[in-house]
């Protein structure tokens, strides 16, 4: 699976892995792809520093990236403090009934939120920067549109391309117009914040739009024959994030909620503002439900929703409140059926990419 692309970040294979776990990055680089940990759980800089040292001693020199959250709309100087003194009684009442109605106790004395919002604040974002610029990165990501100029400047100072996810051609027409290296054209499939075209349309809509530009193929994608689709629409390489969730490298703390994933179909998710205040893709569940009633009081805006759930979703997670325990996941969870390795899983996507190139070969042959 090797592209112009690929050849350029000295990867094996054209394959760009995204996930909140170093070590299923890591391993993602070892397997011959490009790992990309996703950094809007650090709310502090040397969290983010004691997993890059890992990383550099995990990856046996091989390339990896770093995805970060810097909003288009830049909100600087903006506590966590702040925001909290913007969230309505009534939502805060909702989400207590709400748990409550499922029996999930508070936590601990003492205990704190293991998911915090302060990643999604730029000035937290340009701290982890400050901080991942020390390393060899090959690839700075950032998940909602190119980040601030000075952000790309400093990046190719430091030798670092820059890629955006995008989930329309304009949207990666803007992209390309700030300076980005690589699009990442997200489809509506996709698990997380994403956009209202699937990615069999978007693909090639991007890829014409931002040409010359290498584009990723995103959303849905979770086999060795979707990626040679992917390719063939003009891609030069793929994105993928859902279908390492259940790798063994993972290491998801619930078990409960590897089962649920195991267990779900690809109908099994929807698009929701509960987790951020944006449109996210995540498994369905008792919490979604409960988000989308009339009469509940309704989502808030990014990154006050963000805010809201915090606690509640660490409660979840850390009850096992079945019910309510869901994560960001995308269509393709409907192939997640076992826990794997991540080099398992990478060589299932090359042998199902050959067996694809072997048919279309065939069925050229026959022109």
């Amino acid at each position: 699976m090797r592209t112009a692309l690929s050849e350029q970040l000295g990867i094996e294979h054209a394959l760009f892995g995204f996930t909140p776990f170093p070590a299923v990055a890591a391993a993602i680089s070892r397997a011959g792809g490009l790992g990309v940990l996703g950094a809007v759980r650090y709310s502090e800089p040397e969290q983010l520093a004691r997993d890059l040292d890992w990383m550099q001693e995990h990856t046996d020199g091989r390339p990896y990236g770093l995805d970060v959250v810097m909003p288009a709309r830049q909100v600087r100087g903006v506590t966590e403090a702040d925001i909290d003194g913007m969230i309505p009684a009534a939502h805060r009442r909702f989400v207590e009934e709400t748990l409550a109605r499922h029996g999930v106790p508070p936590l601990p004395a003492g205990g704190r939120s293991g998911w915090r919002i302060t990643g999604w604040l730029e000035d937290v974002a340009r701290a982890q920067l400050d901080t991942a610029f020390d390393y060899p990165l090959a690839l700075l990501a950032n998940a909602l549109g190119p980040p601030p100029p000075d952000v790309i400047d400093r990046a190719h100072g430091h030798g670092i391309r820059v890629a955006a996810l995008a989930g329309s051609a304009r949207h990666a027409l803007r992209h390309a117009d700030a300076g980005v290296d690589i699009v990442v054209a997200q489809g509506y499939e996709a698990g997380g914040h994403t956009g209202e075209i699937a990615t069999m349309v978007l693909t090639p809509e991007v890829v014409r739009a931002v040409d010359p530009l290498p584009v990723l193929a995103a959303g849905g994608i979770g086999s060795g024959e979707q990626i040679a689709a992917g390719l063939a629409l003009g891609a030069q390489g793929v994105w993928l994030g859902s279908i390492w969730l259940t790798t063994e490298e993972a290491g998801l703390q619930s078990g409960a909620l590897t089962g649920k994933l195991l267990a779900a179909g690809s109908g099994d998710t929807v698009r929701s503002r509960c987790l951020t205040g944006k449109p996210a893709r995540q498994l369905r569940t008792a919490w979604t439900d409960a988000w989308e009633d009339p009469a509940g009081p309704g989502t808030l805006p990014m990154p006050l929703q963000g805010l809201l759930v915090a606690e509640a979703l660490t409660r979840i997670q850390q009850h096992e409140a079945v019910p309510l325990l869901g994560t960001p996941v995308g269509q393709i969870v409907g192939r997640m059926d076992s826990v794997r390795g991540v080099q398992a899983v990478v060589d299932e996507l090359t042998a199902g990419f050959e067996r694809a190139v072997r048919r279309l070969d065939r069925i050229a042959g026959h022109a």
